[in-house]
């Protein structure tokens, strides 16, 4: 989804594929909603840019941290808590 869409950073679990099959196992560390969180800060940070210019997109209760750390947050297809924590919603 990243290089098709062209999405510059992401952030999110990566599951083992064999044989083009899910193998029921992640690679690398778990990222949770802390780590989604200190991975957008990293990042802004790195680039020296202020909140309001960053944007984070999330469906779940688990990326609100990483949401408000985002000067937009757009919720997708998410859940009615998300939406009103969020700046925009998608459906």
């Amino acid at each position: 989804l990243k290089a098709r869409l062209a999405i510059d950073y992401t952030c999110a679990n990566r599951l083992g594929i064999v044989d083009g099959k899910l193998t029921g196992r992640l690679l690398g560390d778990i990222v949770d909603a802390q780590a989604k969180a200190r991975a957008l800060v990293r990042e802004r940070e790195s680039l020296g840019l202020d909140r309001s210019r960053v944007i984070g997109i999330g469906d779940g209760a688990n990326d609100l941290p990483f949401l408000q750390e985002a000067g937009v947050s757009i919720a997708f297809r998410a859940k009615p808590a998300v939406r009103e924590a969020t700046t925009h919603c998608l459906d």
